[in-house]
């Protein structure tokens, strides 16, 4: 009447009851399959935001040389296997000509230059001492530490991120377990990091190893040479002057028979080349313009007045036969006038802000400098090139000048000097002369003053007195006096 119903021994075995419906082995792949795909995409997410997080937080390692302090860190990773890096000069990033392997590559930062004698190395290679073979060297050490803090930074963040999945799944975990997935996270992360960066890490330092400079890296922005103005040329013409408002005379007596050109330039009959035209017989070109800088009135076109004037080196190759070359610049590309007026009505002169802006104007006026020395050495002929130091207006002393207390004034000072020794170092690089006249104790305020006072028309530019001071420094420059 009844039947005996036997238990499956697979059911039995296995510890199913023996009426619970049987699953098939192969339902369960699917859950299985996605379960791996889960605890990959984890380890993604975890590997991708720790190496995002050591190239984030990791410091950028600092070395020293060449009057320049430059900080190395990486760029942004990118999809290619290799290319350029990048050099940021007070926040204008430029490519390297130097390509380097791998997604992630070294970055340059120069937060620094110091001015000295070894200043022309950033902008002309094999001009500096014993310190320019060592920058690569210093460059390849920077790299290699901030590549070990950069896995020691990735390892911090996997740590953080695998505890928090740990503390996540603490209560379907044994502490074996989570020790266990912590490490082989950690290992797989660290892996993932060094595979992405170790083509650049192991190969950068020998990239490195042969750049003596900056401008290695980065490449010489040299112009092709300037064609001459067009218009007759100037056979009788033995000197050419060159420059900004100093050099023009701005603020004194206009030069006879002024053209609308000559009164727009500020260009004076007491300036110095009327003074060196007079004593040496000369015909002087004075092409020198008010607001000129090197590249928008030198090697550039300059608009005055409305009016776009030819470039003063263009000009100045029509002057065929000219064995002399007397140049004046620097004080418009570091906006010296607008300097001396923020300084006159800030608490202080030597704030972070405006020093660094000073030291990024510096090293582009360099640039401009190097390029313009570049050019007239490949002027036909040779001629005698004379480049004119600035002159200091004012004496630490001085209590008449609204605004600038005797420590305003030593910071301004400060940084003249500092264009100064730029301008010096150029000409000694180049094999040209040098002079700075001498206005000591002839400051603004002073009663035997060189410069323009508060209530002239040009302030602190030379008055008729300094002028000729000028003129008989450069004269005796010329001559080779000591």
């Amino acid at each position: 009447m009844f039947q005996l119903r036997h238990p499956s021994p697979v059911a039995v075995d296995a510890g199913i009851p023996p009426d619970a419906p049987r699953r098939s082995p192969h339902r369960s792949l699917p859950r299985t399959l996605g379960h791996v795909l889960v605890v990959a995409a984890t380890f993604l997410v975890i590997a991708a935001s720790s190496i995002a997080f050591g190239l984030r937080v990791t410091p950028l390692r600092s070395v020293s040389a060449l009057g320049q302090t430059v900080a190395v860190g990486v760029t942004t990773p990118s999809f290619s296997l290799s290319g350029p890096g990048e050099v940021d000069l007070f926040g204008q990033p430029l490519p390297t000509k130097v390509r380097f392997l791998g997604p992630v590559r070294p970055r340059l930062v120069l937060t620094n230059i110091t001015i000295n004698q070894q200043v022309a190395g950033l902008f002309a290679p094999g001009s500096g001492d014993g310190a320019a073979a060592r920058l690569g060297d210093l460059l390849a050490g920077a790299w290699r530490r901030y590549f070990v803090s950069e896995i020691a930074f990735v390892a911090l963040g996997a740590l953080l991120l695998l505890g928090a999945v740990a503390g996540w799944r603490r209560h379907a975990w044994t502490w074996r377990r989570t020790v266990a997935t912590i490490a082989g996270g950690l290992v797989l992360v660290e892996a993932l990091n060094v595979g992405v960066i170790m083509l650049t890490a192991y190969t950068a330092p020998g990239r490195f190893h042969d750049v003596h400079s900056l401008g290695e890296l980065v490449g010489q922005s040299e112009q092709g040479p300037i064609a001459a103005a067009p218009g007759p040329a100037l056979p009788g013409v033995q000197a050419v002057v060159l420059g900004d408002s100093t050099a023009a005379g701005l603020g004194e007596p206009p030069v006879p028979g002024a053209t609308p050109v000559d009164q727009a330039c500020g260009r004076s009959v007491d300036a110095y080349a009327e003074h060196l035209a007079d004593v040496n017989r000369w015909r002087v070109e004075n092409l020198a313009c008010s607001g000129a800088t090197i590249q928008a009135g030198v090697l550039g076109p300059q608009d005055v007045d409305g009016k776009l004037l030819s470039a003063q080196l263009a000009v100045a190759k029509r002057a065929v036969a000219a064995s002399t070359i007397i140049v004046s610049v620097g004080a418009n590309d570091l906006q010296w006038g607008p300097m001396i007026r923020l300084c006159a009505i800030s608490d202080r002169c030597d704030d972070r802000a405006s020093t660094v802006f000073f030291q990024r104007s510096l090293a582009l006026f360099t640039r401009d400098y190097y390029e313009l020395l570049r050019q007239l050495a490949a002027l036909p002929r040779d001629p005698q090139v004379l480049i004119n130091l600035y002159y200091s207006p004012f004496d630490t002393s001085a209590d008449c000048l609204p605004g600038l207390t005797p420590a305003k004034i030593g910071v301004l000072l400060a940084r003249l000097d500092a264009l100064n020794a730029v301008l010096a170092q150029g000409a000694a690089t180049f094999g040209y002369l040098a002079t700075q006249p001498d206005f000591s104790g002839h400051g603004a305020c002073g009663p035997q003053s060189y410069v323009q006072g508060m209530d002239d028309p040009a302030p602190f530019h030379p008055n008729a007195r300094g002028q000729l001071v000028i003129a008989l420094a450069d004269e005796r420059a010329l001559l080779g006096a000591p």
